[in-house]
């Protein structure tokens, strides 16, 4: 692990104080879904500074940590994640496929909860990662989140490896569509439909009874016939081969890499990080809680990333 330099601490407090001043202004985060950490220590936040300063082609892994601080809840955070709140677990990619009743179950609640997930915006972290790009210090993006903050933000060298739900697409034919067209293919095939939400999902969808759902019309594609799906990587599912080597070939280009908001539960981002240990590239790890890469990473921060990311200063590495 990174070894904190002995800096004057009142030259370190006076710093991590003006960088915090000027982060607050940015964005006010949305904490409903952020479990409890401390403030960033002002020697991590040195840790960190050192770590991007030396990077000059930075690999940057996102995850569902990242946009909690937008208002959307994840999977695992402890304490307020949807497997701590509730014993409902994400759908299966098989089940999807095979079933009509579950194809309507997840696309009623998602037509429920789709104005509000489409309506988040990206929150400081995100921007930071955008200026990162655009001062040539990111080389380049990965995220394994399908809400599109990182789009929104305005980043372009990005994967979104794991899809996103702004897109839909069809099982048979491949046409794809706008998630916000669909929708209103929904409204006009349920024009007296209506059904009172309980409890956000981590996807865009809600929490809503059987009963709620069973009247509920899902329009086929209009090309084909065939069942829509949104372009997302459902668990069970695997992502394309293709999308792992052009990832791959990104990291290969880069000198370290810096995991933001992700346990790296899911081995089809891991994979990414045991890529990098082969490489020998130093990996710094910024998530509330513990991951799958503590253990071979070079710098751990439990800190919210919308609170320690604006402090980092980045310069463009070819200045």
């Amino acid at each position: 692990m990174f070894s904190a330099r002995k800096l004057s601490g009142v030259c370190r407090a006076m710093r991590f104080h003006h960088f915090r001043s000027r982060s607050v202004s940015r964005t006010s985060p949305s904490l409903a879904f952020v479990p409890a950490c401390l403030p960033p220590d002002p020697m991590e936040v040195e840790e960190l500074q050192r770590f991007v300063s030396n990077s000059k082609r930075l690999f940057v892994m996102t995850g569902a940590g990242i946009s909690t601080e937008s208002g959307i809840p994840d999977y695992r955070s402890e304490g307020v994640g949807l497997y701590a709140r509730t014993d409902r677990r994400p759908i299966q990619h098989a089940e999807f496929v095979r079933s009509a009743s579950a194809r309507q179950r997840y696309w009623a609640r998602n037509f429920v909860g789709w104005p509000q997930f489409s309506s988040h915006q990206p929150n400081t972290a995100h921007l930071v990662l955008r200026d990162w790009e655009k001062l040539g210090k990111l080389h380049w993006l990965v995220t394994q989140n399908v809400d599109a903050l990182h789009t929104k933000a305005g980043s372009q060298r990005m994967t979104e490896l794991h899809g996103c739900t702004h897109r839909v697409f069809c099982l048979a034919c491949g046409d794809q569509i706008l998630r916000s067209e669909l929708q209103e293919h929904f409204e006009a095939l349920n024009p007296t439909w209506k059904a009172e939400a309980f409890g956000v999902a981590p996807d865009g969808d809600v929490f809503l009874t059987d009963e709620q759902v069973r009247n509920f019309q899902v329009p086929a594609c209009r090309k084909c016939g065939g069942i829509l799906k949104p372009d997302v990587t459902f668990f069970g599912d695997t992502v394309s081969r293709e999308k792992v080597n052009f990832v791959h070939e990104r990291l290969a280009e880069s000198d370290s890499m810096l995991v933001a908001g992700s346990s790296m539960q899911v081995y089809s981002g891991y994979r990414f990080a045991l890529a990098a240990r082969e490489k020998q590239l130093p990996i710094a790890i910024l998530n509330i809680g513990p991951t799958r890469v503590d253990h071979f990473a070079s710098l751990k921060l439990n800190s919210r990333c919308g609170e320690l990311l604006p402090l980092i200063v980045a310069h463009d590495p070819t200045s």
